[in-house]
């Protein structure tokens, strides 16, 4: 049976727009979440972000794109280079256009560029704003884009499943390898929402930190502490391919993706099953998928959002699948450090747990000064771990009750 591998990453995010300087950022406990500086966010109850800050984009595709979509791009461009699959003028190699497509969803879209188009439309009537705000803010146009700009005729698709998003685009994309219609995917997520309208809805729902006076503490997952998480921005992209293709263009492999694990809690639009089951049956699933022994699992990148629910019932959830082996499991959640970019989340934590794999680092779970008494497992508190890891699972847990899993693996 042919198996499926992770030949190249790409990162834009608050901490680095580029692999390397995300890594770094990752592994020496740095925050990337600060005081919102894109507009003035003093009447807002939560005031605090994880903003992109100096990407450089040509502005003609500017114009063309809304800023999920531009950070796709940015990430999409870094992991296509990562893999060897283009050549020094950006032009595709190694590959032919039709055996390689794009995977990569967004949790919302483009509702900045919808939100101050729909302004000009208020303000000056119809036929007064941007012509092209249909296509430009339509979920869908960050794969568009991709393939348009490199020609990729692979198979295109969009998934949308709030912070789930990231997991099942990478799923999706292995599922269309293992089917045999596109040799390798770009796949991940992207997201780009910092606005005061999504800012103030989700603090409505009473999901966001309220630390505004220490942004770069807000964001504390497994902690006594913890009173929401901090919204953030960014794109996670990863390039899969089949072994058989990457072996014969003789490909750098940085890990094997074994698996997925997929379910619905069917509960509730925003709190997750209040026993966790849905989470612990994707676990279960990507084990099963993967054909992975719980014991073989190192290391589990949590969704560990810093949420007071999230947290508790994803470790009630994994303590339920790994039985005694859960006090052994490494555990952490970069979103400490990234914060939470929903669409985008599990697309740079795929990033985090391909590199955790190759480098033999964990990241870990900064600000977990005051453990929260309830979860006894270990979090990787505030320092990265070296460690040898064989098998990794990256856990993903989105409003509506939709559940991804991956299950990544030391290739060999």
């Amino acid at each position: 049976m042919e198996r499926v591998v992770v030949t190249g990453v790409g990162v834009v995010s608050c901490v680095g727009n580029d692999t390397a300087t995300f890594w770094n950022a990752l592994c020496s406990g740095r925050s990337g979440l600060a005081r919102v500086t894109s507009f003035d966010p003093s009447g807002l109850t939560s005031q605090i972000a994880g903003e992109v800050k100096g990407i450089q984009f040509d502005p003609r595709q500017g114009k063309r794109m809304a800023r999920f979509s531009q950070l796709a791009f940015i990430a999409s461009r870094e992991a296509l280079r990562h893999a060897g699959l283009t050549d020094a003028k950006d032009g595709l190699q190694g590959i032919a256009p039709e055996d390689i497509g794009v995977s990569v969803g967004t949790g919302i879209g483009g509702e900045p560029f919808l939100e101050e188009q729909y302004a000009k439309f208020l303000e000056k009537g119809p036929g007064r704003f941007h012509p092209l705000t249909v296509p430009i803010v339509i979920s869908n146009m960050a794969s568009a884009n991709v393939a348009i700009h490199y020609g990729l005729t692979g198979p295109n698709l969009t998934l949308s499943t709030a912070c789930a998003t990231g997991n099942h685009s990478i799923g999706s994309a292995m599922d269309q390898i293992l089917a045999g219609r596109a040799q390798a995917m770009l796949a991940g997520g992207c997201e780009s929402t910092i606005t005061p309208f999504a800012m103030d809805g989700y603090a409505q729902l009473k999901a966001l930190s309220t630390r505004n006076d220490d942004p770069q503490g807000a964001s504390r997952p497994f902690s006594r502490g913890r009173d929401g998480f901090v919204l953030a921005e960014g794109a996670g992209v990863i390039v899969l391919e089949s072994l058989s293709h990457a072996r014969r263009r003789g490909a750098t492999i940085y890990a094997e993706l074994a698996g997925q694990g997929l379910s619905a809690d069917a509960t509730h639009l925003t709190a997750p099953h209040p026993q966790g089951r849905g989470a612990a049956q994707a676990i279960r699933q990507a084990l099963k998928d993967a054909s992975m022994n719980a014991e073989e699992v190192d290391y589990i990148n949590a969704h560990g959002t810093s949420t007071l629910l999230n947290d508790a019932l994803e470790t009630r959830a994994i303590k339920e699948v790994f039985g005694s082996h859960a006090k052994r499991l490494a555990i952490s959640s970069i979103k400490s450090m990234v914060g939470h970019s929903l669409g985008a989340a599990a697309g740079l934590e795929a990033v985090a747990c391909v590199l955790a794999l190759h480098h033999g680092l964990i990241p870990p779970t900064i600000n977990l000064h005051e453990p929260d008494p309830e979860l006894d497992l270990d979090y990787v508190p505030n320092v990265a771990r070296e460690q040898r890891l064989n098998a990794v699972l990256s856990n993903s847990f989105a409003f509506g009750g939709h559940n991804a899993v991956l299950a990544f693996r030391r290739f060999a």
